[in-house]
């Protein structure tokens, strides 16, 4: 291979390395003790290969590295860099479900408790995850009577303090009613605080706590007080019950198990806290190179406690097999927790026993995913050939992006620009443009082409990838470290229209000598495909998984120019009715619009309410009264 480095040049050193295509994006990121030798085992025997790695090798065109000084340095830049670059042939764990989570927004002034599901947020703590979100609601209908946390949206619990009357949850104490003051902010994050606790696994001083003030109201001869103490107990004991109890109880640990054949493994994980089980979830994973179970764990490792915070982390994780670098690894994972995180197999006993029933899960796991992906990888594979054959493309169009449209009556003109790669959508290189053209679709679709792809050019001249071949940054940002925004190619243009939408791509793609990638236009009325300057149509069977794909890129890229469409025609109503009004400068406009909401509601405001935002008075709040109604009727 041209690109293999000199004999000597790789230094006998622990580091981390990556290989790049040609257009310099990160395609695979690893890590060796010694750089010289695993390095060279990529270009030893390539028969010898596993099939993916030599589909990734003979992607590469470059590859470099880093040198560093210890294990432990290597795991956490290989890390940071397969965050970074998302290269293609790295292991990378999915969900194999969006799993809901307790959330309690301690991070607000009034704590909310809730379901979330996806990316977690600052400043919130997480319990979980739950197999279901109605397993989640009965255990806060049971905790709210002992711990009436605000459950309400920030828009319901806004509205009762402006009519001073709390929701029904209020009426029923299964809500202290922080909205209307019959507690404090700091007595309501107190009972916020005793949630999380409960949840975290600090249950027994909170029935023991009760248990007593139960005693001493029947003492008094308070007996409804000791009665509803008594409920509050039993329905804490009942949100227990819920959770079997599998370890002793001062156990906190993870427990995870794999599954896995010769091209995928499946990982499922138990969470013990308090010696019950808190939590279940499961991620898939293509097997991208000769990786063995070991090395799957690590990787698992590093991903899952990558970010997370040091409450999140157990005292103790329990493995099916101990990672290559295990030291390494314990000492990354302890300084995340700051304190001592203990990795290890389990050889007998109640915790053996429960990592035989993960492991018994993950194996159904694989066995489910399998019977989904069999048929969701050869439909890929299956479409994307199709493509390539109809359009006469001499190979299959792996990276996919599609252009569409949207305005109203030729305002407010904006595009929309998605990416699919491999079949599947890539949401984090989506891109939206503002455009400035007011002729009609086909001007706008040419403009947005030229600009996407003058910035692919002006990106690959700024790092040098025109006039060197050794360019050390490719398309990467030297000064951020992050990808450049449009530094890669499609091997395909798709654009939402026919005949002359297609050519008014292609011209632009003519006018910047962009000469590898193809172009093709979508019709919506009969779904017709067509290439530039083409008479006729290029006939797709309707059945077709190819067309299938292209319709589902177009209505993506639909629905992406929609949304920002109409948030952008909606923030020009606002401002333009707002805009109307004499006297009236963009600090009162803001302040105006949150405090009401939106123009409308301001619109049947009266002044006495509008004089009630800071910064306007009677005599602007009388002005803003009449423009507004007038423009109105």
């Amino acid at each position: 291979m041209s690109f293999r480095p000199r004999p000597g040049s790789i230094p006998d050193s622990p580091g981390v390395y990556r290989f790049k295509d040609a257009h310099g994006r990160v395609i695979y990121v690893g890590k060796a003790k010694s750089l010289r030798q695993r390095l060279n085992s990529y270009f030893a025997d390539f028969s010898a290969l596993h099939p993916r790695t030599q589909s990734m090798l003979t992607t590469a065109a470059d590859v470099d590295w880093t040198v560093v000084g210890t294990e432990v340095e290597a795991l956490q830049l290989e890390y940071s860099w397969i965050k970074e670059f998302d290269p293609r042939f790295n292991v990378k764990y999915r969900d194999d479900k969006s799993y809901p989570y307790l959330a309690v927004t301690m991070g607000e002034d009034f704590p909310r408790v809730q379901v979330l599901r996806g990316a977690k947020r600052k400043g919130t703590r997480y319990f979980g995850p739950y197999s279901h979100a109605w397993a989640i609601r009965e255990t806060v209908d049971l905790l709210l009577r002992v711990f009436p946390v605000r459950t309400c949206s920030a828009g319901v619990f806004r509205r009762a303090g402006q009519i001073g009357r709390p929701c029904l949850l209020g009426y029923i104490d299964k809500c202290s009613a922080p909205c209307v003051g019959r507690v404090s902010e700091e007595e309501h994050r107190d009972l916020a605080e005793d949630f999380c606790d409960f949840m975290g696994g600090n249950t027994t001083r909170f029935i023991k706590r009760l248990e007593q003030d139960m005693r001493a109201a029947a003492a008094k001869q308070e007996y409804e007080r000791a009665a509803r103490l008594r409920d509050d107990i039993q329905a804490l004991q009942r949100a227990l019950e819920k959770q079997a109890v599998v370890l002793g109880e001062a156990t906190d640990a993870d427990v995870i198990a794999l599954a896995e054949d010769p091209l995928e493994a499946a990982v499922q994980v138990f969470y013990v806290r308090g010696g019950r089980i808190r939590g279940q979830r499961g991620w898939v994973v293509d097997k991208v190179d000769e990786v063995t179970p070991g090395e799957l764990v690590e990787q698992f490792l590093l991903q899952m406690y990558g970010e997370a915070g040091a409450e999140s982390m157990p005292r103790e994780v329990l493995v099916p097999t101990l990672p290559p670098d295990a030291e390494a690894v314990v000492e990354l994972l302890s300084e995340q927790r700051r304190a001592r995180v203990d990795v290890r197999v389990p050889q007998r006993g109640d915790k053996k026993s429960l990592m035989e029933t993960v492991e018994r899960n993950a194996k159904e796991s694989l066995a489910q995913h399998k019977i989904r992906r069999a048929g969701d990888l050869t439909t890929r594979s299956k479409a994307l050939q199709e493509i390539a054959d109809a359009l006469d493309l001499e190979q299959a169009p792996l990276r996919i992006e599609c252009y569409d449209v949207s305005h109203l009556q030729g305002e407010n003109v904006v595009a929309s620009m998605v990416v699919f790669e491999d079949g599947l959508a890539r949401k984090g290189e989506y891109r939206r443009f503002a455009v400035k053209s007011k002729e009609g679709d086909v001007a706008s679709i040419h403009e947005v082409i030229m600009r996407r792809f003058r910035r692919y050019l002006e990106e690959r001249s700024a790092t040098g990838e025109l006039a060197a071949e050794d360019d050390a940054h490719g398309p990467i940002d030297p000064e951020t470290g992050k990808p450049r925004k449009f530094a890669y190619p499609p091997n395909l243009v798709v654009v939402d229209g026919a005949g002359p939408q297609a050519a008014a791509a292609q011209r632009a793609l003519d006018e910047l000598g962009i000469d590898d990638v193809a172009v093709v236009g979508l019709a919506k009325r009969l779904e017709e495909v067509w290439l530039p300057g083409d008479d006729q149509p290029v006939i797709m069977p309707r059945s077709s998984e190819g067309l299938y794909l292209l319709q589902r890129v177009r209505d993506e890229a639909h629905r992406f120019a929609i949304t920002y469409h109409r948030a952008k025609r909606s923030k020009s109503v606002k401002e333009s009715a707002l805009d109307s009004v004499p006297g009236l400068g963009p600090a009162r406009r803001q302040a105006l619009l949150k405090h009401f909401g939106s123009v409308k509601k301001l619109r049947e405001a009266t002044a006495e309410q509008i004089c009630e935002v800071p910064g306007i008075g009677p005599a602007t709040a009388d002005v803003i009264v009449s423009t507004l109604k007038g423009d109105g009727q």
